[in-house]
């Protein structure tokens, strides 16, 4: 598995934060808001990137992704363990995704883009399991998902899900509050 730059840096954050001598910071690196900006740059440079290939990037079969749009009202009444829940299985579902994306192209380019993008899904499942949130288990629950059938509507779709869901779940993250600290 090829790590990114950022992903490395990011582990290396949290590995620093724990094992500092002394009070803990205000916030944990993890839990800086710039940590999580920058996966999504890197995913809307990849979307974006996607976007110039039209027939070229369209998939033999659609694939199962997670709906990224928000019902705010219904996401805050649920507890953090099921918000949890949803975020790491939409998760699992674009890792699933991009592998089979990635099985199917011979591209290098393409092959990296998606690397890119994989190693970054893994790095934000990290995170979360850094702060101490609840683990995931696949279960019989079935969450809110949709099809896509071309590499740019997947990545619409993870950098959507970042900025949506993954970044509601990080920002009230218990583990973040300031006045945890």
């Amino acid at each position: 598995m090829r790590i990114t730059t950022w992903g490395l840096v990011t582990v290396l954050l949290m590995v620093l934060d724990w094992t500092r001598p002394g009070s803990p910071s205000a916030l944990r690196p993890i839990c800086d808001p710039l940590v999580l900006d920058r996966f999504i740059q890197e995913s809307r440079d990849i979307e974006l990137a996607m976007g110039t290939c039209r027939d070229r990037c369209r998939l033999s079969e659609s694939l199962t992704v997670p709906r990224t749009s928000v019902d705010f009202a219904a996401w805050e009444r649920k507890d953090v363990r099921e918000q949890t829940q949803e975020v790491q299985e939409g998760l699992r579902l674009l890792g699933q995704a991009i592998e089979r994306v990635k099985a199917s192209v011979s591209d290098t380019a393409l092959i990296g883009l998606l690397d890119s993008s994989y190693d970054n899904i893994h790095s934000i499942k990290q995170v979360i399991r850094s702060l101490d949130m609840q683990d995931w288990s696949p279960s019989s629950r079935t969450w809110d998902t949709w099809t896509v059938s071309s590499m740019p509507e997947l990545f619409r779709v993870h950098t959507n899900f970042l900025r949506g869901k993954v970044h509601l779940l990080l920002s009230r993250a218990p583990a973040c509050r300031q006045e945890n600290h």
